[in-house]
């Protein structure tokens, strides 16, 4: 059965943002931990990324430990150097930033450069605070080779000072970080761990896609999924969703009975611009294990009354 939610969109306080990244679910992470058990022994992100659902668990303390993978190697070392070496990236970063002033389009450049040779993870911050949309694409040499914004400089280095730090002590001594495909990475589970899954964007990760390192295949995720129910592991999926009545992506298939919820992201800025009055929103997959321990549909899912609640589709 599929379900549409009104929400309400609201952060949580005090969750830091080490580093902006596309497809970041920071804006609907309210959301999403709602919808993950209490008292979990182990949250798993097999496609971690900006780790926004991780840091908002581990702020309310809502799991013990967790695994951040990524198959994207320099993500991962990012995470690494962000849990246990913050001040010293922090450092590295301020240094950068500071040295950018008044060449900073040929400087981006030169940093770019620098990360495709050594690929140490301040180039890479540095790349992620000032590239266009925070994507991270890369040329068919397996260089990254996305362009600046030129109309920011990246984040101010108190900031992200602060963002670096409070990360650090959210994760230090409870996470674990690995690079593996994410196949590995469900085959390893526990009974007792809670799985949140958010791959790259549909249509924008096939092997001939340099915007990711590595694409999914639908039909190899989808029987990913129904062996974690055949395992009885619980899982959380963000997957697909829609602007208006344009959709993005394939559903899930209803053989694996998993419980949708929409969640709204805002209004689309493209069809703003086209003096269009339409709201994005993206499916949020639950799996009935997960159900079964959250005993039923978290209460932030009926706080805002504009849209119906648990609407059929």
């Amino acid at each position: 059965m599929a379900f549409v939610a009104g929400v309400f969109m609201g952060r949580i306080q005090g969750v830091p943002h080490p580093f902006p990244y596309q497809g970041s679910k920071r804006q609907l992470a309210r959301e999403i931990v709602s919808c993950i058990p209490a008292n979990t022994k182990r949250l798993v992100e097999p496609f971690v990324g900006s780790g926004a659902v991780t840091l908002a668990c581990a702020r309310l303390h809502k799991a013990e430990r967790y695994l951040l993978n990524d198959a994207h190697g320099s993500v991962v070392e990012l995470w690494r150097a962000i849990i246990h070496d913050p001040e010293g990236l922090a450092r590295k970063y301020e240094q950068l930033w500071a040295d950018q002033r008044g060449r900073e389009r040929a400087y981006y450049d030169q940093i770019r450069e620098s990360f495709n040779r050594t690929e140490e993870p301040h180039f890479f911050l540095y790349l992620l605070a000032r590239c266009v949309k925070a994507a991270v694409r890369y040329n068919r040499n397996g260089e990254f080779n996305n362009s600046p914004d030129n109309r920011r400089r990246g984040m101010h280095p108190d900031t992200m000072r602060l963002n670096l730090r409070l990360a650090s002590e959210l994760l230090r001594g409870k996470a674990e970080v690995s690079c593996e495909d994410y196949r590995a990475v469900l085959c390893s589970l526990r009974s007792d761990d809670v799985v949140y899954m958010d791959p790259p964007y549909q249509g924008v990760c096939d092997r001939h896609n340099h915007r990711y390192v590595r694409g999914v295949d639908y039909q190899e995720f989808v029987e990913s999924l129904a062996g974690l129910n055949e395992a009885g592991i619980p899982f959380l999926v963000s997957y697909d969703g829609r602007t208006g009545d344009k959709t993005h992506g394939r559903l899930l298939p209803k053989s694996l009975k998993l419980h949708r919820l929409e969640i709204q992201v805002g209004r689309s800025t493209q069809a703003t611009l086209l003096g269009r009055d339409e709201v994005t929103v993206e499916s949020l997959y639950l799996s009935h294990t997960l159900l079964g321990r959250l005993g039923k549909i978290p209460a932030v899912f009926s706080e805002k009354a504009d849209l119906p609640l648990f609407a059929s589709r």
